[in-house]
């Protein structure tokens, strides 16, 4: 897996092109501020353990939260990190484990909606820790 974390101000994004058949119809888009904001990229051999590459993926996006004093994280896949690619079925099952274990530890959470291309806004300051990445 990999992961680019990044403290954003304020994010926002915008539909624009359906790339996956199979993702549920979404029709608008949405914002939110003070959030990390995970590019999160599953690859082929994270198929080999769903629970472990969720619990190391949990343990990074509340250390970088904790470290920019937010505790709301929102959850985008970007297959643009890695040449190996998970499969989507497995990435968003992922994606929706992870949520579930951020809410049951009082985190509020978010996720973009998953096979669209999106049209991305975004603040984010330049500070240490304010972007992180992870080879996990």
């Amino acid at each position: 897996m990999k992961l680019l974390m990044i403290f954003s101000e304020k994010f926002s994004y915008k539909l624009t092109l359906k790339n996956l058949e199979a993702a549920e119809n979404v029709t608008e888009g949405d914002d939110f501020e003070n959030c990390i904001v995970a590019f999160i990229q599953a690859e082929e051999k994270d198929e080999e353990d769903i629970v472990g590459i969720e619990k190391k993926l949990v343990k990074n996006l509340k250390w970088a939260a904790s470290k920019n004093n937010t505790k709301f994280v929102v959850l985008h896949s970007f297959a643009h990190l890695s040449e190996s690619k998970a499969n989507p079925e497995f990435t968003k099952e992922l994606f929706n484990m992870a949520e579930s274990r951020l809410q049951n530890a009082d985190y509020q959470t978010a996720q973009t909606p998953f096979g669209y291309f999106l049209d991305l806004d975004m603040k984010a300051p330049g500070f240490s820790l304010a972007r992180i990445f992870k080879s996990l």
